[in-house]
């Protein structure tokens, strides 16, 4: 009579809040986000590294500056992923 089925559901098995899940996906995400950025930066850069050897004088310096353009377009894309989940997350009610 006072045993437990597995429907019947026990206090410690309520479902959580949607802003307790959001808090905990939010840590989750920047280090998935920056993880993505890491392996981002390091294809541009080996990249960059490939194009740039196997260049020399103008060319070269043109790669190096690509380069350099896409290391930063990759960091303000990531960045700005990142700040449009926090908006999102923020704009639900």
């Amino acid at each position: 009579m006072g045993e437990r089925t597995a429907e019947q559901p026990t206090p410690d098995t309520t479902q959580e809040s949607d802003t307790d899940t959001g808090r905990r996906s939010r840590p989750a995400m920047l280090a998935s986000r920056a993880f993505v950025t890491w392996a981002q930066l390091v294809v541009v850069g080996f990249a960059g590294s490939a194009l740039g050897g196997a260049t020399s004088g103008p060319p070269q310096l043109v790669v190096y500056l690509a380069t350099t353009l896409l290391s930063v377009g990759v960091l303000f894309y990531n960045i700005d992923q990142l700040i449009q989940g926090r908006t999102s997350d923020a704009a639900r009610p």
